[in-house]
C-alpha cells in the first residue's frame, strides 16, 4: 500500500511539472513574438532579419530623399531613406506623417523589411524638439563611431549622411558647427 502512494505522488510531481513546463514555453514564446528589436540601418546590413519579423528602424532621415505621393486608393504615401552614415534602407509608408517629421531629423520606425530591402513602415515616430535625440538613434551613432559623447554634443542631423567615423579631429566642436548659435556663444560673438 506504501508503495502505489509514492509512486501515485511521484505522477503527481511529474504531471505537475510537465504543465508547469509546457506553461513557462508558452509564456516565453508570447513574448518572444511581441518583443520589437531596434536596429540601425548597419545592423541591417550585417544581420537581415526575416521579412515576418517586425522590428524598429531608426536613424536620420536622408537629406533630399523625402517623396510624397498617393497610393491608388487616394491615402497619402512617402518613401525616404534613413540613415546611420554607412548604410542606407529606403522606407515606404501610407498615412500621414507626423507634424515633427523633417529631413534630416531623427525618426523611428516600426515595420517589416522586405525581400526587395525596401522596409514597409506601419507607424513613424519623430523627434519632439530639435534638441531631441532617440535613445537607439543616439546609440547608432556611437556604434558607428559618428559620435563620441566625450567630444560634445552628437553631429548636427544635416550632416549623417555625409559623415565618416574619423571625419571631426579630436577637441573639435562636433555639435556646434561655424555660424550655429552654439558655436557663435563660445565665440563670443
Amino acid at each position: 500500500m506504501g508503495a502505489a502512494r509514492k509512486k501515485r505522488r511521484l505522477w503527481v510531481l511529474l504531471l505537475a511539472g510537465l504543465g508547469l513546463g509546457t506553461a513557462t514555453a508558452l509564456t516565453l514564446t508570447a513574448f518572444q513574438d511581441n518583443l520589437v528589436f531596434f536596429l540601425a540601418p548597419s545592423d541591417i546590413a550585417t544581420r537581415q532579419p526575416g521579412p515576418d519579423r517586425a522590428f524598429r528602424l531608426g536613424g536620420l532621415v536622408e537629406t533630399g530623399s523625402l517623396q510624397r505621393g498617393r497610393t491608388p486608393d487616394g491615402r497619402p504615401e512617402a518613401r525616404f531613406r534613413v540613415t546611420d552614415g554607412p548604410a542606407t534602407i529606403p522606407v515606404a509608408y501610407v498615412g500621414v506623417l507626423p507634424d515633427l517629421f523633417r529631413e534630416g531629423q531623427g525618426v523611428v520606425t516600426l515595420g517589416r523589411l522586405g525581400p526587395d530591402g525596401l522596409f514597409r513602415a506601419s507607424e513613424v515616430l519623430a523627434r519632439h524638439d530639435e534638441t531631441y535625440m532617440p535613445p537607439e538613434v543616439a546609440d547608432a551613432l556611437k556604434r558607428s563611431g559618428h559620435w563620441d559623447p566625450a567630444r560634445g554634443a552628437p553631429p548636427p542631423a544635416a550632416s549623417w549622411n555625409t559623415l565618416s567615423p574619423t571625419a571631426s579631429p579630436i577637441g573639435s566642436p562636433i555639435g556646434n558647427p561655424i555660424g550655429s548659435p552654439a558655436a557663435e556663444a563660445k565665440s563670443g560673438g
